[in-house]
């Protein structure tokens, strides 16, 4: 480096000043790949030439969206990218939190739209311009857009059924085939060219759903049915009924195959847009039916027999002209399809009718061979005309939404592209006077309206030149001389148009106009308009009549009488017309020609783009051919020039292109005073925060004021920037300018306090139902321990009782059988006693023993309890004992038996046999377990006459 500088110093000035600015564009160029940079905003030193390397660099990496500040710039990519606009794609930048962060796109500019739709601060109606050239892409882009919103609008949670949602959505959606197949046609610039200006409104509810659309349009270019160009062709709709009929079709409309018709121009020729079923699917999903659509191809197939009616010279003018021989059967089949006689449709283009004098006599005039084409071709375009406009109101009536069923809209304005070509006519005048007004819509809304608001609010501004073609508007449609009153006026006199004359009372009247221009080597009669594009010229000739659009009444009379049921909703009856040529009375008053209608018409479309946010979509042709991967710079570079790109990008980098007013950004982003360290000693109170909103209606300026800059002083992050003049944030006298980084600062910081807030929120709320839980639990743990010892004590009182009467049961039951075997003891004590001293006298017992036999019987209890002990009496007394304790027989001991334990002192058990059952009769007890007799203890006796005494062991004293 050091000896290239050394090197660069040995040379000259200006040789060291080139390499310089060669180094310098090398380094800037280096900062980013070109293609890499999707705002041209960010391109440095911005200039003509940068931006077209730039775009130029982005086609052919097929990227065809670039930002150019509030623009989107879209190129042309002349061949099908079918990733690029899939609803997965869609979906993906409707539901992206940021849909700026993604690549340029379409997509982008709508969901900007549809979110300012349902934007709580200031919501708005939105509308979206899509300019550009004849051939750019302007029907594809409005195309997409209508996808895009019927996708992301029409939701399934509508308050209407889903088949209603699905209804209205592909009526939107095929509104499109059907006004491209009538409305559009192959020109020398593009093979879709369309004819006609549209302004598509889509309706939308309080929920943002898509209900409804209707369709406005502007200046059908009408002329084409009955003269199209060299290499141009007519509508799509005639080629689409001549290539794609039926047999049975073709012959019911007469187009045999191989037909050749005047108005059919390059037939051979494909296109993609000849897709017949494409049209009568769409028209169908409209609600027109079968026979409906037959009815409108049969009418069609008639004007395009009409076209080969041809006319020869009269030799004598009091005579009508002649039909030529192969033209004969062509009005026959033109007048059969549409439903008229064939003599009167013949009168009636080849006579004339005219009514003069006070008392309206009607004269009747033969017309030359130049009038008789002339009224053919107006009953062929005021035919289609007619058509395409009842056209456009079904499709209103088929997809228009009920006027309370929607509260606003996005407008899609699809405007035919700025044109010159070698002959420009009065078609091309409108059609660039169209561009002309919303390029200056452009202007004013954008470049002119921010410089003049930057200026009243206060800020340091640089101001940026800009093209203004106020002009041009003033020479094209000023007061009170202009293009347009010359032609109204010239429609007024009505009197023969001549155009070298008209060509000179406009370049006379208008000489002072610097967007006049003159071309003195034409020969034919003309005037150049020098428009924002760039000059055009305008052939004098026809200008007048084509302004004029004359319709004869006879032609309206003859439509009137036909039979088809079609023509008959066309051209009713009642009321009738009034023409050009019928005046009433003798009044001179305006006529209503072609210019003066479709100016009124713009003005009105101007009004709705003022009541609306506009959005700006600039379409740009890489190439005149339509060849992709093909970037000619020339055509870019006069394109860029004429929308005024290189202004808007300059302003764009260089201005604020958000701007708040006071109320609504402190209403918005007051809650960003929290992450300054104090609060305004006028704003401490917590009251005064949450009743915020409702204060800053009654504070005063100066209040105001000082609340904003403590505002923006509570931002860290711009504190340190606050006093540079190169503020990203600036607060005017009524408004606050912010650019798109100082916005998302803004809204990510607004994120962060109301995520604060939220989970200050939940905080409280679940500390609040951890509380109530609590109270809940414990509540229910004193109620649960009532109820459960209420139930324990009542289980234990039934148990108690339960107990109590088994237990009085079983006394009972015990104190029986004690008292009958007491009973039962007794009487054989008795027995025993009358016997006894018989069977001791007998046995010559001792004295002493007798003695003891008495004792012992007297206290037998104790006896018993004697004889069973491991001590005592033994042998014979001991059986004595027994006997007399238990009063058994003592002669006969064989009727029971003692069992002795062996090897172990005492008595085991004493039997007795049986002497007869015993039944217990016991009352059945209302308890539960008290019937169940409790198992009996192996130690208790089991009935007196079985067992007297067991014992297992002995007990031992």
């Amino acid at each position: 480096m050091l000896h290239q500088v050394s090197d660069r110093s040995s040379g000259s000035d200006g040789q060291n000043k080139a390499s310089l600015r060669e180094d310098l564009q090398e380094f800037l160029s280096r900062e980013a790949p070109l293609h890499q940079l999707d705002d041209l905003t960010k391109v440095n030193s911005v200039t003509l030439e940068t931006v077209l390397r730039c775009l130029h660099a982005r086609y052919m990496a097929d990227m065809f969206y670039t930002n150019a500040g509030c623009t989107l710039v879209a190129l042309n990519p002349f061949k099908l990218v079918p990733q690029l606009y899939t609803p997965e794609l869609m979906r993906e930048y409707h539901s992206a939190p940021q849909p700026e962060k993604l690549k340029p796109h379409i997509f982008t500019v709508a969901e900007q739209t549809y979110r300012n739709v349902k934007s709580l601060i200031d919501p708005v109606n939105q509308s979206i311009v899509v300019s550009g050239e004849s051939g750019a892409g302007k029907t594809w882009t409005s195309r997409c857009l209508m996808k895009f919103y019927a996708v992301v609008a029409a939701a399934p949670t509508s308050w209407e059924s889903p088949k209603i949602a699905e209804r209205i959505e592909q009526r939107i959606l095929n509104s499109n085939p059907v006004m491209e197949a009538f409305g559009n046609a192959c020109t020398l610039r593009n093979n879709n060219s369309s004819r006609f200006g549209k302004f598509i409104q889509l309706q939308l509810n309080r929920a943002q759903q898509m209900t409804g659309a209707a369709v406005q349009t502007y200046l059908l270019e009408k002329t084409r049915v009955a003269y199209q160009a060299s290499s141009e062709r007519n509508f799509h709709i005639f080629y689409q009924i001549y290539k794609g009929a039926s047999e049975d079709e073709r012959f019911q409309w007469h187009l045999p195959k191989g037909a050749t018709f005047s108005w059919l121009p390059n037939a051979e020729r494909t296109l993609e847009e000849d897709c017949f079923e494409v049209t009568r699917e769409a028209m169908m999903h409209l609600g027109i039916d079968i026979p409906t659509q037959n009815n409108i191809f049969k009418v069609l197939a008639g004007l395009l027999h009409l076209g080969n009616v041809r006319f020869a010279d009269s030799e004598d003018e009091a005579h009508p002209c002649q039909l030529m021989d192969s033209a004969k059967c062509f009005v026959r089949t033109s007048a059969s399809l549409l439903g008229l006689h064939e003599d009167t449709l013949l009168e009636t283009v080849q006579i004339r009718t005219i009514r003069a004098g006070r008392q309206q006599q009607v004269f009747r005039k033969p017309c030359s061979r130049g009038e008789c084409d002339t009224r053919r071709d107006c009953l062929a375009k005021v035919v289609y005309a007619r058509l395409f406009d009842w056209l456009v109101s079904v499709i209103n009536s088929s997809i228009c939404a009920d006027p309370d069923s929607w509260t606003a809209f996005i407008g899609l304005l699809d405007v035919y592209g700025f044109e010159s070509f070698p002959d420009n006519s009065l078609e091309q005048l409108c059609i660039n006077y169209a561009n002309e007004k919303l390029q200056q819509h452009f202007v004013a809304h954008y470049l002119r309206a921010q410089q003049e608001e930057y200026a009243l609010e206060g800020l340091e501004w640089s101001f940026v030149n800009y093209q203004d073609n106020q002009t041009c508007l003033d020479l094209i449609e000023g007061s009170p001389i202009s293009i347009c009153s010359l032609l109204n006026e010239e429609c007024r006199l009505n009197r023969p148009s001549s155009a070298a004359q008209l060509q000179v009372r406009i370049e006379s009247a208008l000489a002072d106009s610097p967007c006049l221009g003159h071309n003195r080597l034409s020969q034919e009669p003309s005037f150049i308009v020098v428009h924002y594009a760039g000059p055009v010229r305008y052939l004098t000739a026809g200008l007048v009549e084509k302004n004029k659009d004359p319709v004869p009444p006879e032609l309206t009379e003859l439509l009137q009488l036909s039979h088809d049921p079609l023509l008959t909703v066309l051209f009713p009856t009642q009321p009738k017309e009034k023409t050009q040529e019928e005046p009433s009375g003798q009044s001179r008053a305006p006529v209503l020609t072609v210019v003066s209608k479709f100016k009124a018409s713009l003005e009105q479309l101007l009004l709705v783009l003022h009541s609306t946010t506009p959005h700006y979509i600039r379409c740009i042709k890489p190439n005149s051919q339509g060849q992709p991967q093909t970037f000619f710079q020339e055509e870019v570079v006069s394109q860029l020039e004429a929308c005024g790109l290189v202004e808007t990008i300059h302003i764009s980098a260089a201005g604020f292109p958000i701007r708040v007013s006071h109320q609504n950004f402190l209403e918005r982003y007051a809650l960003l005073r929290r992450l300054g360290p104090h609060m305004p000693s006028g704003l401490r109170s917590p009251h005064a925060t949450r009743g915020y909103s409702g204060q800053l209606a009654r504070t005063e300026e100066a209040t105001l004021q000082t609340v904003l800059r403590d505002l923006l002083h509570a931002l860290p992050a711009l504190t340190q920037v606050a006093a540079t003049p190169a503020d990203p944030l600036h607060c005017g006298k009524t408004k606050v300018f912010m650019t798109e980084s100082v916005l998302e600062l803004l809204e990510g910081k607004r994120a962060r306090v109301l995520e604060q807030c939220a989970r200050c929120i939940q905080y409280g709320w679940k500390r609040h139902q951890h509380r109530k839980q609590e109270r809940q639990r414990r509540a229910a743990t004193l109620i649960q321990a009532a109820i459960r010892s209420w139930l324990t004590r009542k289980h234990i009182q039934r148990l108690h009782t339960a107990a109590s009467v088994i237990k009085r049961a079983w006394h009972k039951w015990r104190v029986r059988m004690a008292c009958l075997a007491s009973k039962e003891l007794d009487g054989i004590e008795e027995k025993s006693m009358s016997q006894f001293p018989s069977s001791l006298n007998s046995s010559l017992l001792p004295s002493a023993q007798t003695r003891l036999q008495g004792a012992i019987i007297r206290l037998w209890p104790l006896g018993l309890v004697l004889a069973n002990a491991a001590v005592g009496l033994r042998g014979f007394q001991r059986k004595l004992v027994v006997c007399a304790c238990l009063q058994l027989p003592s002669d006969n001991l064989s009727t029971c038996k003692v069992q002795t334990a062996q090897g172990q002192t005492g008595v085991v058990s004493i039997r007795a046999l049986p002497q007869g059952s015993i039944k217990f009769h016991c009352r059945k007890s209302p308890l539960r377990y008290a019937d169940i007799c409790p198992e009996p203890s192996p130690y208790s006796i089991t009935g007196f006459n079985q067992i007297l005494l067991e014992r297992h062991s002995p007990v031992h004293l």
